[in-house]
C-alpha cells in the first residue's frame, strides 16, 4: 500500500491523518489520479472526506466515494463549462455553468442545475428576475432556527456570476427549491466569488469594469442578508480584480487579488486580509514576482492557509506576513478545507488535484 492509500485508508477508518504520517512530519499535498484536462479546472467539493465532485469546462462532471483515489464520470456534456459546484448534502446539490460567449465551444445557456440524487441526473434551475448568462460561483450556507420549539436548519444557496460581466446573483432560501435573481450591474462589473458567512453578513468578489485593462479589484459587503450591498474594498491599479475568498472565522478573510498587468515591470501581486468582518480591508504582499498569477485559497484557520497560482501555490503559517512556495499543482482555482473527525482534508484544483491530509 503507498502512502497516498495509506492516507485514505485511514481517514476512512476514522484515524487521524497524522498517524499515516509517523514516518513523515510535514505532510504533502498528494496528487489524485483524474482524467487529463487541456488547462486549469475550476471547482471541486467535498460533503466528507471520501466522497466529492470535480468538473471543468469540456462539460465533464466526476464523482468518488473513495476520497479521490477512484473516480466516476457522472456527466459528460459537450458545450456545458462546469465552472462551479455546491453540494448541501450527499444527494442535492448544484452546478453553474460559464455561459456562451465567453469561451470558445461553450453553447449550453442554462445557467444553473441541480441534483437531488447525488450527481446521476441533472435538471435545469428555473430562475425569476433578470436573466442570468453564467455562473462562477456557488455557496451553500447552512443556519439552525427555531421553529416551534424545534431546532431546524435552513440552507440558502446563492450562485453569481460572470467573468467578463454581467453582475448577477441568483439566490434560493429554500434549500434550493425556487429562485429569484437580481442585477448588481451598478455596483461592480463582475461577480467571482461569493461567501456568506451567516445570514446577515455576505461578500462578493468583484471588479469595476468589465475591460480589464480598465478594472480595479473590488470586494461588495452586505450586512442585511443581501438586500443592500457596499463597495469596501477598490485598489488603485488597473488590470486587477478579486477572485476568490476565505472565511476562517467571522472577522478574519482573505482574498486573491489578480493582476493581468502586461507590463513585467509591475510585479508585485498582493492579496487582501480583513480582521474586522469585512468592514475594511487592507493589501498585504504575496510576492514581487509578474509571472505569478493568483486563483483559489483557504484557510484552516486564522493563521494557516494556502494560495493557489501560477505556477505554483503559497502556504503560510502567520495570517499572511510571509508565504513560502508549495507543490500543490499548477492554477488551483479553488482550494477547499474539509474538517473531519480524523482531522482536516484539503483539496485543490486546477491543472490537477491535490490533497493534503492535516491531523486534527
Amino acid at each position: 500500500m503507498d502512502r497516498r492509500q495509506l492516507l485514505l485508508t485511514g481517514a476512512a477508518l476514522g484515524l487521524t491523518p497524522g498517524l499515516a504520517l509517523a514516518q513523515d512530519a510535514s505532510p504533502q499535498w498528494l496528487k489524485l489520479p483524474t482524467e487529463p484536462y487541456r488547462g486549469k479546472q475550476d471547482d471541486v467539493v467535498f460533503v466528507d472526506p471520501m466522497t466529492g465532485w470535480y468538473g471543468n469546462g469540456a462539460g465533464k462532471l466526476f464523482k468518488t466515494t473513495d476520497g479521490g483515489q477512484t473516480w466516476t464520470k457522472q456527466l459528460d456534456r459537450p458545450g456545458t463549462f462546469v465552472r462551479a459546484l455546491g453540494f448541501v448534502d450527499a444527494d442535492l446539490g448544484f452546478l453553474g455553468n460559464i455561459g456562451p460567449d465567453y469561451f470558445p465551444g461553450v453553447t449550453d445557456t442554462t445557467p444553473l442545475y441541480r441534483t437531488r440524487d447525488g450527481g446521476t441526473t441533472w435538471e435545469a434551475i428555473t430562475i425569476e428576475g433578470p436573466a442570468i448568462t453564467g455562473i462562477c460561483a456557488i455557496d451553500v450556507l447552512k443556519t439552525q432556527f427555531i421553529n416551534a420549539g424545534v431546532l431546524g436548519n435552513r440552507v440558502t444557496v446563492r450562485a453569481g456570476g460572470r467573468v467578463g460581466g454581467p453582475a448577477l446573483l441568483a439566490t434560493s432560501r429554500d434549500g434550493g427549491e425556487t429562485w429569484t435573481s437580481e442585477d448588481l450591474s451598478a455596483l461592480t462589473a463582475m461577480i467571482l466569488d461569493v461567501h456568506f458567512v451567516d445570514e446577515r453578513i455576505g461578500f462578493i468578489c468583484g471588479a469595476t469594469d468589465t475591460d480589464v485593462a480598465q478594472s480595479r479589484a473590488l470586494i461588495l459587503r452586505t450586512g442585511d442578508g443581501g438586500r443592500s450591498w457596499s463597495r469596501v474594498y477598490e485598489g488603485s491599479r488597473p488590470f486587477e480584480l478579486t477572485w476568490k475568498m476565505s472565511f476562517p472565522s467571522e472577522t478574519t478573510g482573505y482574498v486573491t487579488v489578480q493582476s493581468y498587468n502586461p507590463d513585467t515591470t509591475v510585479s508585485a501581486r498582493v492579496f487582501a486580509k480583513t480582521t474586522d468582518g469585512g468592514l475594511t480591508w487592507s493589501e498585504m504582499p504575496l510576492i514581487d514576482n509578474a509571472a505569478v498569477r493568483a486563483f483559489g485559497i483557504g484557510f484552516l484557520d486564522e493563521n494557516q492557509g494556502w494560495i493557489g497560482a501560477v505556477p505554483n501555490g503559497f502556504e503560510t503559517r502567520d495570517g499572511g506576513a510571509t508565504w513560502t512556495p508549495v507543490q500543490m499543482g499548477n492554477a488551483v482555482n479553488k482550494v477547499r478545507v474539509m474538517r473531519h473527525a480524523g482531522g482536516v482534508a484539503v483539496f485543490g484544483i486546477g491543472v490537477e488535484l491535490h490533497r493534503l491530509d492535516l491531523p486534527g
